[in-house]
């Protein structure tokens, strides 16, 4: 069984079975790949605030090798706030960490970037929400925590449903 541990310096350590040497994870660097904000209807909402907001979030991860023990684990974010009177902001962003990985078999390597990588960065990504929409004119959006563990155990029965469907 495999315990999992953090030093809190943005790397991750995770201890496997006797004999084998452990997991070594750090974050090489961290960067938005991609950002947009759009307040299209701020004239109207000055005038009259209309409903309470309606969000919708969507969030999505990837991840790709970039060379030898180096990855790119990624998160895609939207936000969408709309109400009676229309869209209220549509927050974009592609915020993704290179990570450095050591001593990972290759069959942990996926689940590993796509669980642990957007997990140790969701924290910068929570303040870069609530940092931009604050600066677009309203409260910010505080994310609560996501479980991409919980994402990926879902991900992965979605593509096993859609492989069973199309074997039928």
């Amino acid at each position: 069984m495999a315990e999992n541990g953090s030093s809190g310096n943005g790397s991750a350590e995770a201890v496997a079975a006797e004999g084998q040497q452990p997991i070594q994870a750090k974050i090489v660097s961290q960067y938005i790949k991609d950002l947009s904000f759009e307040n299209p209807n701020f004239r109207k909402l000055i005038t009259s605030p209309g409903d309470q907001p309606n969000l919708k979030v969507e969030v999505n991860v990837g991840a790709q090798r970039i060379e030898n023990d180096l990855f790119e684990s990624a998160i895609e974010f939207k936000a969408t706030a709309s109400n009676n009177l229309g869209t209220i902001y549509v927050l974009e962003t592609v915020y993704a960490g290179v990570l450095k990985i050591e001593s990972i078999p290759e069959q942990a390597l996926e689940p590993f970037l796509l669980i642990s990588g957007p997990t140790m960065i969701f924290p910068f990504l929570r303040r870069l929400v609530a940092d931009i929409t604050r600066e677009g004119g309203f409260p910010p959006l505080l994310l609560d925590p996501i479980d991409f563990g919980g994402l990926y155990v879902r991900r992965q029965q979605q593509l096993a449903q859609s492989a069973g469907k199309t074997v039928a």
